[in-house]
């Protein structure tokens, strides 16, 4: 825990996750804050250009991309699942292999996405201070929603997990209806392992993929 003390309160900072991965940094000038810059493209009032320019030349996955702050800048996991939901794009997609027409509703996403919570979370920070911080948010429409149907077409969302991350995503409208498998989750079911979210739904379950890492 760290404190600052100041003459009108005193501001408390925790870590509420058993990570421990939370630091504090004190820099001297413009120069030392410059070298903390991963370097990613400010996406948020970004052109198409610029975007295709830091995007278009890597080959990782849709979700390594967006969440790569040496990459793009400020999108991170959870606005992650909701660009690629609202883009209709599969988080396992590569960025090489996006054609023109893809990038630019990617990019459309994106600048939607962010724009619309940046404004909601504005509205709601004239109140009070929030009480918690968290990167989940009941209005998402796929992050943290796995079981729960998808606002756009009613499908249970799924989850893809690795390591210590997931990937939350509708099958319809991402994936062309296929299940994005676990390695080796799918490798043990063999022929029990639901290729598609029709077979999944025929045998009446919402799902349960592990996941391979993105990337």
């Amino acid at each position: 825990m760290g404190a600052f003390d100041f003459a009108k309160g005193t501001l408390l900072l925790t870590e509420a996750g058993k990570k421990r991965r939370a630091s504090l940094h004190l820099l001297a000038g413009r120069a030392a804050l410059a070298e903390m810059d991963p370097g990613g493209l400010e996406v948020l009032g970004s052109s198409l250009h610029e975007f295709v320019g830091a995007i278009a030349p890597t080959n990782h996955t849709l979700k390594r991309a967006l969440t790569d702050p040496h990459i793009l800048s400020g999108i991170g996991n959870a606005y992650s699942d909701e660009i690629l939901h609202r883009a209709r794009l599969s988080p396992f997609r590569q960025t090489a292999g996006l054609s023109p027409a893809e990038l630019e509703q990617l990019h459309e996403a994106i600048l939607a996405v962010l724009g619309e919570w940046t404004r909601k979370l504005a509205d709601e920070a004239r109140g009070d201070f929030p009480a918690k911080v968290t990167a989940f948010r009941p209005e998402m429409s796929v992050h943290g929603k796995y079981g729960q149907p998808c606002p756009v077409c009613g499908t249970a969302v799924q989850r893809i997990k690795y390591a210590e991350n997931e990937s939350n995503y509708c099958p319809r409208c991402q994936t062309e209806g296929r299940m994005l498998a676990d390695r080796s989750l799918s490798r043990l079911l063999k022929a029990d392992w639901p290729r598609t979210v029709d077979e999944l739904e025929a045998r009446g379950r919402t799902g349960g993929a592990g996941g391979s890492p993105p990337g």
